[in-house]
């Protein structure tokens, strides 16, 4: 058994539900939850805690995306997080209209990350 490393810069959460994706506004642009990592907080947990805490809706950050250069100090990482709950708490940061699902077409075409674009290619409906 191998401990996941802890994380040092910015997570992204591709959190994926019926055809759509999760994605939070960003004052100006709509883009995937993200954040920093807490101390010793691996990619996977930092990706769920994001989430609940923008969103209210509880995730498993359970498979973290490959990237190169990703063990460089502080590159971007991204976790594919499974959805546990379809109702998002009442505990979200951010309001209801500040929080949407999209189609994974939209968001391809959000600015994402390469190695988040190239995933959700893989998943867009021909």
């Amino acid at each position: 058994m191998t401990m996941e490393q802890t994380t040092e810069g910015v997570v992204d959460a591709v959190v994926l539900y019926d055809g759509r994706l999760l994605m939070v506004n960003a004052g100006d642009h709509w883009t995937l939850p993200s954040g920093d990592p807490e101390p010793a907080e691996s990619a996977s947990a930092t990706a769920a805690r994001v989430v609940y805490e923008l969103t209210g809706y509880l995730v498993d950050g359970s498979t973290p995306l490959s990237q190169q250069g990703a063990e460089a100090a502080g590159a971007r990482r991204a976790v594919v997080c499974q959805l546990l709950s379809e109702t998002p708490s009442g505990d979200a940061r951010l309001e209801a209209d500040q929080v949407r699902w999209s189609s994974l077409a939209e968001a391809v075409d959000a600015g994402l990350s390469e190695t988040v674009r190239v995933y959700l290619e893989g998943h867009t409906p021909v």
